[in-house]
């Protein structure tokens, strides 16, 4: 289990520093679309796609290093698979599970300034190495009293980067996004303020505990126990859970349909458990944060991200779910003021399209909510999605808008559900779709 991976010595953690490495690396870019343009003189048939390698390289390796927000940013785009070219989903993804590790002096520091003694005087063993490091944290393992245990520790410097990694990440989100100012602006006040609770593992304690709690009554789910005298503000201390990440699963087991199905359900109920009845949503549905297990159960192992879902947005969102949208236009047009897709800004031309355009987004994202069972595995669904998103973009209105379109509460729950359909899409789950009686 002791990892092979180069380990990092140091963490840039001062803002000089940061910043300056950010700078180092939009020059890269910038040098990259130099050359690009270059060799198009010569050759005018040249595509981006070395371009796009070339950058998602350079942006990756320079992110990796600074850790924290700046990568987590990139490990959520990459779970987007419509807004990036391949290159950048292809090594964003990286981040979810193979970021460059801690060296193990750091990891010793980290533990005497949290429980003024080593990991090897608090635990039995401890593994020098990281099993595991991703854009916030690493784990190792360790044991005490027989037990398994993970341990997660927290990167230097990064609760105190956040906001303004994000003010120095953000030219590489417009340019990469193709958004506009006010629209990106609109988000990362909301992005900040989850990076900032993610950075929070005593809150993390907190919320694990209540929703494994509150879930542990759903069929083929497992979650680890928390040790809060093994935690503290930068440090996690939970049950080892055996078993494979949902690739590995596939790749090394060759599951048949019937096991697909048992993991795609135990998924979809867990999140319609906490959609519909907590109104707090585990909103990082990454491959990295699922193990399957030996027994063919599935392992929950991180709720660093939650999302709380208010009441209105709640009602809104899943009214224009319904498959027959039977509302008064009055109280349509309302929904729709309330979720932010049209102000009294906008023209009445601006106010029909807009409408138009969120109604159809949701009804396709919905689709699994109008059927008994859905099939996963449907890839001319997920064509559907994505064409749909291209078409829009492209759009004149679209790209004109003056404004942010959508409530920012919008964009953990359309993460959360893109996150959901694209890990059912991986299991190739057939899955009956349980839904509140009032959406029906």
């Amino acid at each position: 289990m002791e990892s092979k991976i180069r380990e990092q010595e140091s963490i840039p953690t001062s803002k000089v520093q940061r910043a300056a490495k950010f700078i180092k690396t939009g020059a890269k870019v910038g040098g990259n679309y130099v050359k690009h343009y270059a060799k198009k003189v010569v050759n005018p048939s040249l595509t981006k796609d070395n371009l796009h390698n070339e950058n998602a390289n350079d942006i990756y390796n320079s992110l990796s290093e600074l850790k924290g927000s700046a990568l987590k940013v990139a490990q959520m785009m990459s779970m987007d698979k419509n807004i990036l070219p391949r290159a950048y989903q292809d090594k964003f993804t990286m981040a979810q599970y193979s970021a460059p590790p801690l060296s193990y002096p750091l990891v010793v520091k980290t533990f005497q300034k949290y429980f003024s003694q080593t990991p090897e005087s608090l635990f039995e063993s401890f593994s020098k190495s990281a099993v595991n490091a991703a854009s916030i944290g690493q784990v190792h393992q360790a044991t005490m009293n027989g037990k398994k245990l993970a341990v997660k520790i927290q990167y230097p410097g990064v609760a105190d980067s956040v906001s303004s990694d994000l003010k120095l990440v953000r030219p590489f989100a417009l340019r990469l996004l193709n958004m506009n100012e006010k629209e990106l602006d609109h988000y990362m006040e909301e992005v900040e303020e989850k990076l900032l609770e993610e950075t929070d593992y005593k809150l993390e304690v907190a919320r694990s505990k209540e929703i494994s709690s509150a879930c542990a009554h759903i069929a083929n789910l497992n979650f680890p126990s928390y040790y809060e005298d093994l935690s503290s503000e930068r440090v996690i201390t939970m049950d080892w859970i055996d078993g494979l990440h949902i690739k590995e699963w596939l790749e090394q087991n060759n599951p048949s349909q019937e096991e697909r199905n048992k993991i795609g359900q135990a998924l979809w109920d867990f999140y319609h458990h906490q959609v519909h009845n907590l109104k707090q949503v585990h909103a990082d549905p990454h491959p990295g944060n699922f193990i399957i297990q030996n027994d063919g159960k599935l392992g929950i192992i991180d709720f660093g991200c939650v999302k709380v879902i208010p009441e209105d947005f709640y009602q809104g969102y899943f009214s224009l779910i319904k498959r027959d949208l039977f509302i008064k236009e009055e109280e349509l047009n309302q929904i729709f003021y309330g979720l932010e897709f049209i102000s009294d800004k906008d023209t009445e031309e601006e106010k029909s399209y807009f409408k138009g355009v969120f109604k159809e987004m949701i009804s396709l994202l919905g689709k699994p909510f109008h059927v008994e069972t859905f099939d996963f595995a449907d890839d001319s669904y997920f064509e559907q999605i994505f064409q749909l998103g291209d078409r829009i973009s492209n759009e004149k209105m679209f790209k004109k808008s003056r404004q942010a379109r959508g409530s920012r509460h919008g964009l953990y729950i359309n993460r959360t559900y893109f996150g959901i359909y694209n890990l059912l899409n991986q299991l190739q789950a057939n899955i009956k779709t349980t839904k509140p009686d009032w959406l029906i």
